[in-house]
């Protein structure tokens, strides 16, 4: 039975946390499963709330300074046991009822990475602005990648363990989405995405993107795309 490793990254998501986690141990993954937390100095109670969270089931590593959401990710990779590594935010934009679709290309031998697009169904919530930026930005990448993507940005992205040990990856904020999928298109990997719904947070609620990402997502393009010649 193959294992699947989910790697959530956590930074201030005190109202979300909870729910998230029972979610994902929910989720249709089959038994061989491992979760693994990466609280990246936290300080609205997240923190708090893990260092008292006594389940055999998660392994929680904390941060000793806040590093960005590529750093927690590469923590929990690093610690990763699976054949197949899922990334789940902590924030429930993103249902792990979706997780058989996920793993499914990877299972079935057709993928080595797969995106989860919010795009695909043709449905979104976004406000005008995120969603033209959220295309742009996808349509540049894709011209570097020669990839069809639709959801580049996207936070579900499920691979094959063996294959993200390939890349090189160097990117510690929300420059990780732009540095993995090119590196992955020059490596050669087989990339995948399957429709996934999506529940978009507000700034109120603590979404964290903001317009100034948007500009770094196309200077990391042209980094990445152009730039850099190793993966």
């Amino acid at each position: 039975m193959i294992k699947v490793s989910i790697v959530m990254p956590v930074y201030n998501e005190r109202a979300t946390i909870e729910e998230a986690i029972k979610k994902v141990l929910d989720a249709d993954v089959g038994e061989k499963r491992e979760v693994i937390i990466v609280d990246d100095f936290s300080t609205d109670g997240t923190r708090q709330y893990l260092e008292n969270l006594k389940d055999e089931r998660l392994k929680v590593i904390f941060h000793s300074k806040n590093r960005g959401k590529g750093a927690a990710l590469k923590t929990g990779f690093s610690e990763a046991k699976g054949e197949i590594i899922v990334i789940q935010d902590a924030d429930l934009e993103y249902d792990p009822r979706h997780y058989p679709e996920l793993l499914g290309p990877i299972l079935r031998g057709e993928a080595d990475v797969v995106y989860g697009s919010r795009f695909l169904q043709g449905t979104h919530r976004f406000p005008l602005w995120q969603y033209m930026a959220n295309r742009f930005i996808t349509s540049i990448c894709n011209l570097f990648t020669g990839l069809p993507l639709t959801d580049v940005e996207t936070g579900y992205k499920v691979f094959r363990s063996s294959a993200l040990r390939k890349l090189e990856l160097r990117n510690d904020g929300f420059g990780f989405e732009i540095e993995v999928t090119i590196k992955a298109a020059k490596a050669g990997l087989r990339v995948k995405e399957v429709p996934i719904s999506y529940r978009a947070r507000s700034y109120r609620e603590g979404k964290k993107i903001t317009w100034l990402d948007g500009l770094k997502a196309i200077y990391y393009i042209l980094k990445y795309g152009i730039f850099s010649r190793g993966w």
